[in-house]
């Protein structure tokens, strides 16, 4: 045997295998890409219902501490406020306390503006509710006073309507709110 077949034949063998190795390294670069890609959109598809689930509970528990303030401001004026009334006041404040800190590790810049918007003006409120009914537990007169935590209890409404609307744009679900 001649030493030039035996030189082609072992470069067509290393051909054939060296074309089989880069080919099986080409295979697997691909389906690596392909479980890269199917990872990243799991963790995007992950973090948007991350997002959601903790929107829509710290709207539902905006409102209901909103909703909460404004029945004790009438509970107020009536003079019927009770600890019962003053509990579920406080465990309203602490569900949206314990929302909007989710929300601050959760919410994008735009979102958590908005959402640290509305936690203000409804602790600030929250405050001038319980002054008022300390006041008036002291025999204050304070009328003119719960008509304007009433008025500062309503603006509330509309910070409301912008975090939701900031919430629905990050969502994809509306695009103007």
């Amino acid at each position: 045997m001649d030493i030039g077949a035996v030189v082609i034949a072992v470069a067509g063998m290393a051909g054939t295998l060296g074309g089989a190795f880069v080919t099986q390294r080409a295979a697997e670069r691909g389906k690596r890409r392909e479980l890269d890609l199917v990872r990243d959109q799991e963790r995007t598809r992950d973090d948007l219902l991350l997002r959601r689930t903790c929107y829509v509970e710290l709207n539902r528990d905006a409102r209901q501490f909103t909703t909460a303030l404004n029945h004790h401001l009438h509970l107020i004026r009536d003079g019927a406020v009770e600890d019962a009334d003053r509990q579920a006041l406080d465990e309203a404040k602490r569900a949206h306390r314990d929302r909007y800190s989710e929300a601050q590790m959760t919410a994008p810049d735009e979102v958590l503006a908005r959402a640290g918007a509305v936690n203000q003006a409804l602790t600030a409120v929250y405050g001038r509710v319980k002054r008022l009914e300390r006041s008036q537990a002291a025999g204050d007169a304070a009328g003119d006073a719960a008509d304007a935590v009433a008025a500062a209890q309503a603006q509330t409404w509309d910070l409301l309507r912008d975090m939701r609307a900031a919430m629905r744009r990050d969502l994809g679900v509306s695009p103007d709110g």
